[in-house]
């Protein structure tokens, strides 16, 4: 593989983490996944968003901190490439969807001062699912205080992203996974390690998964 840290990225309900963990085995990767269980305000946000909007980006971020800058500073013998299913950008993404234009300014400063203490990416694949396919991803895997999440949300976090990957040109491969099942076909994984195979420039990479 020609990359040393890899990062997935997507829409809540994607496919992230399962093909993080796939990839890492696959390579032998350090795996670096989101511990979104520990925070405290994800069940209250849900309930309350705009009540709970600011501490539950803010944990996040502290979390996503802590967690990106003890893994990837600690060098590891026996595993040069790390996989993660997150982008530490993704603070500002979801921040930006989630909170008022005074506390986002506000997050924005703290994110301006940690974002360059973190090692950025050498490659981004970006999951790009439909709404109606994220809504049954999420029924599947059954977090009660996902259930109810609203489709224009979905779609906001959706366009958010695309625009953040359009608009900076980050090394990208976008991957249209409509019918992704990376679990149950080794089809899809192969084109995804296919990919990783090859140099890229930096911009916007697109593959189709059939």
């Amino acid at each position: 593989m020609k990359y040393n840290f890899v990062t997935i990225e997507g829409n809540i309900g994607a496919g992230k983490t399962t093909l993080a963990n796939i990839l890492s085995k696959h390579y032998n990767a350090r795996l670096v996944l989101e511990e979104f269980a520990d925070n405290p305000f994800l069940p209250k946000f849900y309930e309350k968003p705009d009540q709970y909007a600011f501490p539950v980006e803010l944990f996040f971020m502290a979390e996503r901190y802590k967690q990106l800058k003890d893994l990837l500073q600690t060098k590891d013998m026996f595993q040069s490439i790390t996989i993660s299913d997150y982008l530490f950008t993704k603070c500002l993404l979801f921040a930006k969807v989630n909170l008022q234009n005074d506390e986002f300014r506000l997050y924005q400063k703290l994110f301006e001062i940690i974002n360059p203490q973190i090692v950025q990416p050498d490659i981004l694949i970006y999951l790009h699912t439909p709404v109606n396919r994220l809504k049954e991803n999420i029924k599947k895997r059954n977090r009660e205080y996902e259930q109810n999440i609203p489709n224009d949300y979905l779609f906001q976090l959706q366009e958010t992203y695309t625009q953040y990957i359009k608009q900076h040109h980050i090394k990208t491969l976008f991957v249209d996974a409509s019918h992704a099942d990376f679990l149950h076909n080794p089809e899809h994984v192969k084109i995804i390690t296919d990919a990783l195979d090859k140099e890229y420039d930096h911009g916007q990479h697109y593959i189709s998964l059939p």
